[in-house]
């Protein structure tokens, strides 16, 4: 009792409910291992699907959102169960959910039994907003835009390590049987989140309802949630609508590319992300909106570049371009979001949040294959440079909507 007591007393400023930082760490670490299977494996679809009766892997491109799609379709309802009913127990469940919908694709000997276990990876997973809730159960201001960014970091790891450790299994292990043994991944994570404890509110202590309220009154008014949602639908579409085809762009610019060098390419923002968000974080949190603005801009400028890109220095360039705006992004919507969760339950916002992310990502995935299909894959970036340009200039219109 006594050890508790000032311990929660200490940490009260920066996490309300006493969350220490060595477990803020192992949030993220489980949300690395949640995130490497779900993203090491669908880029070997292709390898996985003749096997099942899909000799020509046409069914691949469906697949590969299919998770995502169901992801988004749950997650509002699991992020509303987890204010009810405790934010822990939701993200064992979504741990848990992983585990056996991973399992059960790697024993799957048929086309749909593969497709259903990929729609329960979808529903039953939701890692992205039950960690996010459970964080911002803990977590308030700058403590919670510092965790949002980590979990970012975690997943941007998981999409750069994952796919290599993949591949280099393949020769031992297929594939489609790597999902058995990557569902031992999420089961060791729900194992140690079980360790962890079960975030209270900062609202608990005396006094804290009103002055949460005053304050959300005050700095969040009603459309700031609705222009959150709208610059997150837009960023993920922005940056994501290049990702399928970028590969065919590359080998179609500079033929004869190393396969290794393509893919350090595809990497790089993702690694200029782990470099450098830290410090970004420490530079945009008290100009998040200016700072997205930015990231938009620089956004659109990274993708505008691939187009008259035709040597490998050209789109080291456009790629490091790329990597800072959204990683000025990434961070300016985490600040955004932890002040967005100041006085709302976590666990709806963010599973909308995911709602609106995995919207994004799944219409850019489909508008990058109707575009590649008429135009070519250098349309796709294209696209992605006027929707990053467009939300840019809304961004800097409607500042005043964001403001106090």
């Amino acid at each position: 009792m006594k050890t508790q007591a000032p311990a929660a007393h200490a940490d009260a400023a920066p996490a309300p409910a006493g969350l220490a930082k060595r477990q803020v760490h192992a949030v993220a670490g489980c949300y690395f291992v949640a995130s490497f299977a779900a993203l090491g494996l669908p880029p070997y679809l292709t390898a996985i699907l003749p096997g099942l009766g899909d000799p020509h892997g046409r069914w691949a491109g469906l697949l590969y959102i299919v998770p995502t799609v169901f992801s988004a379709l749950g997650a509002p309802l699991w992020g509303h169960l987890a204010d009810r009913f405790g934010r822990k127990r939701l993200l064992l469940r979504a741990q848990l959910g992983l585990s056996v919908s991973f399992l059960l694709a790697g024993l799957a000997n048929s086309l749909p039994a593969f497709a259903l276990a990929l729609v329960l990876q979808g529903f039953l997973g939701g890692t992205f907003a039950a960690t996010n809730g459970y964080l911002a159960a803990a977590l308030e201001g700058p403590g919670l835009s510092r965790a949002l960014t980590l979990m970012q970091g975690a997943a941007r790891a998981a999409l750069v390590a994952a796919p290599i450790l993949v591949g280099a299994l393949s020769p031992f292990l297929s594939p489609h049987r790597q999902y058995v043994v990557m569902a031992v991944l999420p089961l060791a994570a729900a194992a140690l989140l079980a360790r962890l404890p079960e975030p209270r509110r900062a609202e608990a202590s005396p006094g804290a309802p009103a002055a949460t309220e005053a304050e959300h009154a005050t700095e969040q008014p009603p459309t700031g949630l609705r222009a959150l949602y709208l610059y997150e639908f837009a960023f993920v579409f922005a940056t994501i609508i290049s990702f399928p085809y970028l590969i065919a762009l590359v080998e179609q610019r500079i033929p004869g590319l190393n396969g290794t060098v393509a893919g350090a390419l595809f990497a790089l923002p993702h690694l200029v992300y782990l470099l450098t968000a830290a410090r970004v974080h420490t530079a945009v949190l008290n100009r998040p909106r200016a700072a997205l603005a930015l990231g938009f801009t620089l956004v659109a400028v990274g993708l505008a570049a691939h187009g008259p890109a035709h040597s490998t220095l050209a789109f080291v360039l456009a790629r490091l371009v790329l990597g800072a705006g959204m990683t000025l992004g990434l961070v300016s919507l985490s600040v955004l979001a932890a002040d967005a969760a100041r006085g709302r339950a976590p666990g709806r916002m963010f599973g909308t949040l995911e709602l609106i992310s995995k919207g994004g990502a799944v219409a850019a995935g489909a508008l990058a294959a109707l575009v590649n299909s008429a135009f070519g894959a250098d349309a796709t970036v294209l696209v992605g440079t006027a929707a990053a340009l467009a939300t840019a200039a809304l961004s800097l219109l409607s500042r005043t909507r964001w403001s106090h």
